[in-house]
């Protein structure tokens, strides 16, 4: 139970946090304008000193520009709004390529085309399937509208239905057009770092070494109630395997003191024969601590075979409008596994310790006479 926890846990915790990464980056260098949403208004020099290596931050794996622009898809029997996001060349790729579900990832190395990526979510709603055009419209600054077709080559599924239901890939350069932008300017810059669980650090070193007129956000900062939910995951894991460690404690107990109950007749001859108490405890010790060992191995061998059949099966489901997974996410690291066995087998017997003592009060007298 306690390595299901774990592994579950943490790999929902993983997961999510690889889907945000993968529509925002880790970190997200903007105008510093007060604008937090995910539409660009003002547009930012693409010429900075941390683009595309971030020398001053080794802890920034890789830099990518991307802009944003609001639209509208309409069908002849339907309407959606979305959000156009627009790529370049240099734009992280191998998270959606485990997202995708039909057709390829766009290519935006060469010429500008009209190459776009949709989520199944948009493609259902409104009927697309791989391959066919959609008219997007977008509103002008004057109050009037500009259309732009674009063909589908690809069709993704994040499972996060935040992002699914609003977001579009396409070429950076038809934001650029749109909003009048020239060609070396963009919306923001997102950034990957190869350290999660320092990246407030890292994000405060990223400000610290960019431009004063440029904000920096981490996505534990624009998405504060997802990582606050999540960070509930480690006061559950704990929980569960504290009340496992004692359940499993008690149980030893209970199942020494029987033990020793059963063998109260022998404590007493070895004692009559000159054995001392730390001797004989060290007995029942052993006993115990290789029913410990015998539930340990099986313990991990019906823990590790479900853990397997999730991880390649996906057998249990869940609710993605609640979980942003479709289903339960398994982690296995083998170190924590370790960690976990030696863990449990030390508590137990440091718990044992106490029921051994009752042997100190058995009496050789006693026992022999009722014997």
């Amino acid at each position: 139970m306690m390595m299901i926890t774990i592994a579950t846990g943490v790999g929902l915790q993983q997961k999510i946090k690889e889907k945000v990464s993968a529509f925002n980056g880790d970190v997200i260098v903007s105008q510093f304008d007060g604008n937090n949403s995910d539409i660009t208004l003002n547009p930012i020099p693409k010429d900075q000193p941390f683009y595309p290596d971030f020398d001053a931050v080794p802890e920034v794996t890789h830099v990518q520009v991307t802009a944003t622009k609001a639209g509208v898809i309409r069908t002849p029997t339907d309407f959606e709004g979305i959000i156009v996001k627009g790529v370049g060349d240099d734009y992280r790729w191998d998270y959606m390529e485990d997202f995708l579900v039909e057709g390829r990832i766009p290519d935006y190395k060469n010429k500008l085309n009209t190459e776009i990526l949709v989520s199944q979510y948009l493609a259902n709603r409104l009927g697309f399937k791989n391959g066919d055009k959609v008219i997007v419209f977008f509103l002008k600054e004057d109050g009037g509208f500009l259309n732009r077709r674009f063909d589908i080559v690809g069709i993704y599924n994040s499972g996060f239905q935040e992002f699914d239901d609003s977001f579009l890939f396409a070429d950076i350069r038809h934001i650029q057009k749109l909003n009048n932008w020239e060609d070396d300017q963009v919306g923001a810059f997102e950034m990957f770092v190869n350290d999660f669980d320092r990246l407030d650090e890292i994000g405060r070193e990223i400000y610290q070494n960019t431009d004063s007129f440029l904000n920096t956000m981490t996505i534990t900062q624009k998405y504060y109630s997802i990582f606050e939910w999540l960070s509930l995951f480690d006061f559950n894991i704990a929980l569960i395997i504290v009340v496992m460690i004692i359940v499993a404690g008690i149980n030893m107990i209970v199942a020494l003191l029987v033990l020793i109950l059963e063998r109260t007749p022998m404590v007493g001859v070895l004692k009559a024969l000159g054995a001392n108490n730390w001797s004989i405890r060290k007995i029942f010790m052993y006993n115990a601590l290789y029913l410990v060992g015998v539930g340990l191995f099986w313990g991990n061998i019906i823990g590790l075979g479900l853990l397997f059949l999730q991880k390649y099966f996906g057998f249990i489901t869940l609710n993605p409008e609640t979980y942003y997974v479709s289903e339960a996410p398994v982690y296995i690291d083998w170190y924590y596994i370790l960690l976990l066995n030696m863990g449990t087998f030390l508590l137990c017997a440091v718990m044992l310790l106490v029921p051994s003592y009752v042997i100190t009060r058995i009496s050789p007298v006693k026992t022999i006479k009722f014997d």
